[in-house]
């Protein structure tokens, strides 16, 4: 979906979800049908080859990539196993709503595998966003693992032409979204984004 669809989609179910918003919760049961094992492993993306991928998909320079890129490695002390390129749009009112679609890439897979997200956040959070992401991911070892809902915490200022990363984690799955796109949304709020097969209107 174009980005503009996707903002705009955003921006027009916020009223209708902020009735909704006292049912969401960030405290998400463990699913037994993706354990999570120690002894799992997949092979990694190296800085380089995340380097040039996300220049690629965000269509931005890749000492500006780099910089984001480097940063999350040192926070996680490591290397991704997937990451997700794609795009999303948002927008918030008290209660904020964000709809994205991208592109799940894992080394060992033969292609690329379609996920949508969609989520709902609950603080003081003013303005709209579209955006292109690219999300590295911590943990993952079987694409079908990423199917979850993820609690996160976000506090984002947008500049034009500017990136901005946070963290979202469930059971062991770390996601580093970083984001590029247009708009202002500034604020600090609590919430939770849901992966999954298809496109959803509720963002729960």
């Amino acid at each position: 979906m174009h980005r503009r669809q996707l903002i705009l989609s955003g921006l027009a179910a916020t009223a209708g979800a902020s009735g909704l918003s006292a049912c969401a919760t960030t405290n998400q049961p463990h699913d037994p049908n993706y354990p999570i094992r120690s002894d799992q492993t997949a092979p990694a993306y190296t800085s380089e080859e995340l380097i040039a991928a996300g220049s690629r998909e965000l269509g931005i320079a890749a000492e500006a990539i780099g910089g984001a890129i480097e940063r999350v490695f040192a926070d996680q002390g490591g290397a991704p196993t997937a990451y997700i390129a794609g795009e999303e749009g948002a927008g918030a009112a008290a209660v904020g709503l964000r709809y994205g679609r991208g592109a799940l890439h894992m080394k060992d897979l033969s292609a690329s595998q379609e996920v949508f997200w969609q989520g709902v956040s609950i603080g003081w959070d003013v303005g709209g966003n579209a955006s292109r992401v690219f999300t590295l991911v911590y943990g993952l070892y079987h694409p079908d693992m990423i199917y979850r809902r993820y609690p996160g915490v976000e506090g984002t200022a947008y500049l034009v032409a500017g990136l901005g990363v946070n963290y979202q984690q469930a059971d062991g799955i770390v996601l580093a979204p970083i984001r590029t796109g247009v708009g202002l949304r500034a604020g600090a709020n609590v919430g939770t984004m849901s992966y999954s097969r298809q496109r959803n209107v509720l963002p729960f």
